[in-house]
């Protein structure tokens, strides 16, 4: 049995559904992450002598920090891919996608354009190499987005 289109245009039609906000809940924390290892616990290891970073526990993480929140943000963008979303319906799969496949192109061109010198780049330059890997990851997402294409 199929269900009727009413209740089915219904569930598509709501803007706010619970897998959206738990979408949008872990982009933002990926990104507040990111921000807060990056600004507060990260310290400044150019200086002479290094500043230790703040709380202690998430400064000892090192990078793996990196790996959490660009984690949650690609974690939340996945989940923003399901249909019962707004991204993950309509214009919005287009969109998500082709901005995950820009987002990550740009990332790995800018990292080679400037990969001789790093140091003026917030996130590239702790990442070295590994902001291939982000670049990818974004590309990667985008092509979950493409998966929902009709």
């Amino acid at each position: 049995m199929s269900k009727s289109s009413s209740i089915a245009t219904e569930e598509k039609t709501r803007l706010f559904s619970v897998r959206f906000l738990i979408s949008l809940l872990l982009i933002v924390a990926g990104i507040a992450w990111l921000v807060f290892y990056y600004t507060q616990a990260r310290g400044n290891p150019l200086a002479f002598p290094p500043v230790e970073g703040s709380p202690q526990a998430v400064a000892d993480l090192g990078r793996w920090n990196y790996a959490i929140g660009f984690g949650l943000l690609m974690l939340g963008l996945v989940v923003s891919a399901h249909p019962s979303t707004p991204l993950g319906r309509g214009r919005g799969v287009v969109a998500g996608m082709l901005g995950c496949f820009l987002v990550g192109l740009i990332w790995i061109c800018t990292f080679y354009v400037f990969s001789d010198d790093l140091s003026k780049l917030w996130v590239f330059n702790d990442l070295g190499q590994w902001n291939l890997v982000v670049g990818i990851a974004f590309m990667a997402v985008g092509f979950s987005f493409a998966t929902k294409w009709e």
